[in-house]
């Protein structure tokens, strides 16, 4: 387990860096389709958030959401994904809602540094975001 230290910069930054992006958000989104067929399906996105349980904690307490309520919030979610409303989710239509969501993230951290607790083989995007940071902290 390490302890990385980010900034909405530190996510700017990763965002920004196209090629590193895009070979991050297109590893996620290999590992999301499991059934190979080069789009996700709304239960394979489905999945994917399920297992993130955004919806389902509040600051790693557990939730109770009916399962109604759930659904509704995830169709959502895949309809957001969905740009073209073809009910799946391709990889540029991935790549830009995850370029949304990451920086979402960094203009709600802003300058103001954060702490994070990480597993060592965690892949998460922001992770990676610290990763190539301290590479680059690294070679200066």
């Amino acid at each position: 387990m390490g302890v990385v230290i980010i900034d909405g910069s530190t996510v700017r930054d990763f965002v920004s860096n196209e090629e590193h992006f895009n070979k991050s958000v297109d590893d996620k989104f290999s590992s999301l389709d499991l059934n190979r067929d080069g789009v996700l399906s709304r239960s394979e996105l489905r999945k994917a958030f399920e297992s993130f349980r955004l919806l389902e904690t509040h600051f790693g307490v557990d939730v109770a959401t009916a399962p109604e309520e759930l659904a509704r919030l995830y169709d959502s979610i895949f309809e957001k994904f969905d740009c073209d409303r073809s009910e799946s989710v391709d990889l540029e239509e991935f790549r830009s809602e995850m370029r949304k969501i990451m920086l979402a993230i960094a203009d709600g951290l802003g300058s103001s540094p954060i702490q994070m607790a990480l597993e060592d083989d965690d892949e998460s995007l922001l992770k990676q975001a610290a990763d190539l940071e301290a590479s680059k902290n690294q070679g200066a």
